[in-house]
């Protein structure tokens, strides 16, 4: 919800004053100086307002993009994000957690919180496609999906309760493969770390992220991830006020189409 920063003052007595110019004397005798506070500054620039987002861990790159646009439009407004499993951040949401907008990994994650009666309406902003990840000079030499089955090829996978688990899991069932994890991850940026730093030797992961990874891993297209896809929704919450439904509009918007593009999501 939004947040009136409090304009304040403190009063202090002139005993403490004057104690605290004796202990905050260096060699010269001279007093340091008094450090400012956050609320203080704010105060003094005027009225602010903070939007709370909650959003996918794969939305990381885009979202921050489309914060500072949105900061840069709306004067005052500060845009805090809080990226990761949309379970999670479902289960954080109805247990109370304050937040203005929601935006899943899929719609049986937003479901639980539109379920809840605490959003109505989500529309869909963007798709996302799984991609093979592998190290970039790819050791274990895997070239598709049937690869991730063999006994000496150590695979992650996001847990099944998250989005990217549970897309992974339709894309293997569609290929008639069964996969052995050597760990399950509670959200995509999680399950890639382990292939950039050489932990494992393969991933299911977004091709958005093998993007936003400049590099540091190599990605792999599989015809099952067409059967896999997962549709991305975005609502404000109920008692969220106008500059969350201004966001969305951002996200849905031309310009909001345009980051998602070029990270790698296809239009809904």
């Amino acid at each position: 919800m939004f947040r009136r920063l409090p304009r304040w003052t403190v009063a202090v007595p002139l005993a403490l004053t004057l104690a605290a110019g004796l202990s905050g004397c260096g060699a010269g005798g001279q007093a340091a100086p008094a450090a400012s506070t956050p609320a203080a500054s704010s105060a003094a620039g005027g009225e602010a307002t903070t939007l709370t987002v909650f959003a996918a861990a794969s939305l990381t790159g885009t979202f921050g993009e489309l914060g500072k646009v949105f900061e840069a439009a709306h004067p005052g407004t500060e845009v805090r994000f809080n990226f990761g499993s949309s379970a999670t951040l479902a289960q954080q949401i109805v247990q109370g957690a304050p937040a203005d907008v929601f935006a899943a990994a899929s719609p049986a994650t937003m479901k639980t919180v539109t379920d809840a009666s605490l959003a109505a309406g989500p529309a869909t902003f963007a798709r996302n496609k799984l991609q093979i990840a592998v190290p970039a000079d790819n050791p274990a030499k895997v070239d598709g999906l049937a690869d991730l089955a063999a006994p000496k090829v150590k695979v992650a996978l996001c847990a099944a309760q998250v989005p990217c688990g549970a897309a992974a899991v339709k894309a293997l069932d569609a290929a008639g493969l069964k996969v052995t994890p050597v760990t399950l991850e509670q959200d995509v940026k999680a399950t890639l770390t382990k292939v950039s730093l050489g932990e494992v030797d393969a991933a299911l992961v977004y091709r958005t992220d093998v993007l936003a990874s400049g590099g540091k891993v190599k990605g792999i297209d599989f015809p099952e991830a067409d059967k896999a896809i997962n549709d991305y929704p975005i609502a404000a919450l109920s008692k969220a006020a106008e500059p969350a439904g201004q966001f969305v509009e951002l996200v849905l918007s031309q310009q909001g189409k345009d980051v998602l593009t070029k990270a790698g999501f296809e239009a809904p």
